[in-house]
């Protein structure tokens, strides 16, 4: 059949199993928003206030799926509007397809209006990116950029499509949705690691997102409880493990738990599955994890040996490799190596309830005791963001989404309403800051044109929380420009956008509150006033060891 360059895309995006979108249109996309409208039976766009809200709800569509996300923009400031959304997926290995307008292929390099190279803007954030100059090869370039972005470690693949060329007709062909691929794992050395491990009398694993992206949760929780070894999980990890679980340590690194950090220092193997050794883990990569062998699983081989040398190393999907060694780890226990876990335990920070005040980790709570099993949470990044990852306790594998390598404020909201759009059957919370969320609080338009009941949880401490905590701590509480001292209301300009706002100060109101949010049938933000003096503990400071550990 004929069809023009939109429509060739659109039923490529069909074709590939696409159902949803997220976007913003202008000039250099109307030919595709047209095809979008002639084809609104199949594929539903949802248009955010913001493209860097469309970008961060693809994300979190494809974090809470495994799904590829699909983000479309206009050419100049709708494609720069994409990049902070795109370096976010980059860093956190999430699969998303970004497709961009571009003036008239006689136009490029005219300076024309609203024209910039996005190809080279985001040749760093993303796996691969497009110029397509023919309709004849759009159509097998979207399905390439469709395997890319979900083979091997998934990524942000951007295709950049010039207006004529979205008009220009020619033959379409039907093909089969593309399959990823992976590298085949590299097991050579498998039996001489599950051996290590056989020997080891401290062995510790330290696990990462990629465990979660490849599903490989049964698998690390066999090999764990056969081989009876303590673990912790990065940021990314998030919910692979119960937070009850025997041998979940919690959180490691910065702002991880005690045991877990004086775990992997005591260790004498050290399994690194699916992870980077970030330097909010590895703090000080010459100390960290020193008294082991380490073993570095991971399906990038240029994560490899990058910060720290490891002693073995297998590349491939995690899942396969776990698949692998399980057949040669025997059953073992380690009751000398419990104790003194035990004992470390003993030391994990706790903080203190209260009646009459917010305190952070109730807040957690009691969101947690209202949501339920199934809910999903997505943060903003500051202190609110650890406190979240440190409290929450009814968390699966894909529903604890977060901005882990990048570290971006202002991702919260359009992830959020990406993971409703993606499950509208489960409650989705979003826990973010005063300071996050002025960065995205527009978004609220977009949860109320589409009845998205996503519930906003602020911890509002009327300062830049992680910021005047380091300022409090290294720079002799000289907070500089981390007080703005906001006058907003939080309660008004919810209602002012079309939905619900409560504010609480103490427990009790809380509680209230958050019961009346989880029945709404549109957006709700919860304001909690929380002491600006409250931290995140306990801390590790950049280039220190668990040894140097802050627990106030």
């Amino acid at each position: 059949m004929i069809l023009n360059g939109s429509e060739i895309l659109v039923n490529v995006l069909i074709e590939q199993g696409v159902d949803t979108v997220f976007g913003y249109p202008g000039g250099s996309v109307l030919n595709i928003y047209d095809a979008l409208y002639k084809y609104s039976d199949k594929i539903k766009h949802y248009m955010t206030a913001h493209e860097q809200g469309a970008a961060h709800a693809a994300d979190g569509y494809a974090r809470s799926t495994g799904k590829t996300g699909v983000v479309i923009a206009t050419s100049g400031p709708g494609a720069t509007n994409l990049v902070t959304g795109i370096a976010t997926a980059y860093m956190d290995s999430v699969p998303m397809v970004a497709i961009t307008g571009n003036v008239p292929t006689p136009l490029i390099g005219c300076d024309s209006f609203q024209e910039v190279y996005i190809a080279g803007i985001t040749m760093p954030i993303t796996k691969h990116n497009f110029v397509v100059r023919k309709v004849e090869e759009l159509a097998d370039t979207v399905r390439e950029a469709f395997k890319i972005a979900a083979s091997g470690r998934p990524g942000p693949v951007l295709i950049d499509i010039p207006k004529d060329i979205t008009a220009n007709k020619t033959t379409f062909e039907p093909a089969e949705k593309v399959v990823p691929t992976n590298p085949k794992a590299k097991l050579k050395n498998v039996k001489e690691v599950a051996e290590l491990i056989n020997r080891a009398e401290r062995p510790f694993i330290y696990f990462g997102g990629g465990v979660r992206i490849s599903g490989a949760g049964a698998e690390l929780r066999e090999l764990i409880e056969r081989a009876d070894i303590p673990a912790a999980h990065t940021l990314m990890a998030a919910g692979v493990l119960g937070y009850n679980e025997k041998n979940n340590l919690g959180l490691i690194g910065m702002h991880g738990c005690y045991s877990a950090n004086a775990a992997a220092n005591r260790a004498d193997v050290m399994l690194a599955i699916g992870t980077r050794f970030s330097d909010r883990v590895a703090l000080n990569a010459n100390k960290f994890g020193h008294n082991a062998r380490i073993v570095h699983i991971d399906i990038d081989p240029s994560e490899i040996n990058k910060i720290i040398v490891a002693d073995y190393s297998i590349t491939g999907d995690v899942k396969e490799v776990l698949t692998e060694l399980l057949k040669y780890i025997k059953p073992k226990t380690h009751d000398t190596w419990t104790e003194h876990i035990t004992k470390w335990k003993r030391d994990d920070y706790i903080p203190e309830d209260s009646e009459d005040v917010l305190r952070p980790h109730q807040v957690v709570d009691m969101t947690c005791e209202a949501a339920g099993e199934d809910a999903i949470y997505v943060t903003d990044v500051g202190q609110h963001q650890l406190w979240a990852a440190q409290y929450l306790h009814h968390v699966k594998p894909r529903n604890f989404l977060t901005s882990g390598g990048l570290g971006t404020m202002g991702y919260g909201y359009g992830a959020a309403l990406g993971a409703q759009v993606a499950n509208p059957d489960k409650k989705v919370i979003h826990f973010t800051s005063d300071g996050s969320l002025h960065m995205n609080m527009n978004e609220i338009c977009t949860a109320v044109s589409y009845e998205l009941p996503v519930v906003t949880v602020i911890m509002n401490n009327a300062v830049l929380g992680m910021v005047r905590q380091w300022q409090a701590t290294f720079y002799d509480r000289r907070f500089s420009s981390s007080e703005p001292e906001r006058k907003t209301d939080y309660v008004a300009v919810a209602k002012a956008f079309g939905g619900e706002g409560y504010l609480c100060e103490t427990p009790e109101e809380f509680r209230v509150a958050i019961e009346k949010a989880m029945k709404a049938k549109g957006p709700v933000w919860i304001d909690c006033r929380i002491d600006r003096e409250e931290k995140v503990l306990p801390m590790i400071p950049s280039g220190l060891t668990v040894h140097d550990t802050i627990f106030k």
